[in-house]
């Protein structure tokens, strides 16, 4: 009886409409983010992830990040931004280094996809990719004196 009383209120299908939605993003964001996780923790498993990060090692430390964060670099700019959280989420960062992370990326995430929006509305791409991947170094290194 109580529930039928709020069949046809507004804020119960607000709600429900609400749950929904917020289930099926879950769902979309779990496609992307697990598999990513599990596929770092298996390159972690077999040693592969140790040879990438003493390859960019060198380069990552001008961010002050550990070489496998190059992982999370790549994942966030040429996939998206949750793939770069299902990597960073497999791997031991310090505060420092997820902020440094969460920065560069927010300026240079899904670089294909973006780079073709920007190419539909006249921008060149390469320019585009070019300011923000800049962008991104640039923060990236600033963070790291600064923080």
């Amino acid at each position: 009886m109580l529930i039928d009383s709020f069949k046809d209120k507004p804020i119960v299908n607000t709600l429900k409409r609400g749950i929904i939605k917020g289930i099926k993003t879950t769902w979309l964001l779990t496609k992307v983010i697990v598999p990513i996780h599990f596929l770092i923790v298996f390159l972690k498993y077999i040693h592969i992830l140790n040879k990438i990060s003493l390859i960019f090692e060198p380069f990552m430390k001008i961010f002050g990040l550990p070489g496998e964060a190059s992982l999370v670099l790549v994942f966030g700019n040429i996939l998206n931004i949750y793939a770069a959280i299902g990597a960073m989420t497999s791997l031991t960062l310090t505060a420092k280094q997820a902020t440094i992370i969460a920065v560069m990326l927010s300026f240079s995430h899904s670089l294909p996809v973006e780079s073709a929006v920007a190419k539909k509305t006249g921008i060149s791409v390469l320019i585009v990719i070019a300011i923000r991947l800049s962008l991104s170094i640039i923060s990236g290194i600033a963070l790291n004196i600064i923080l």
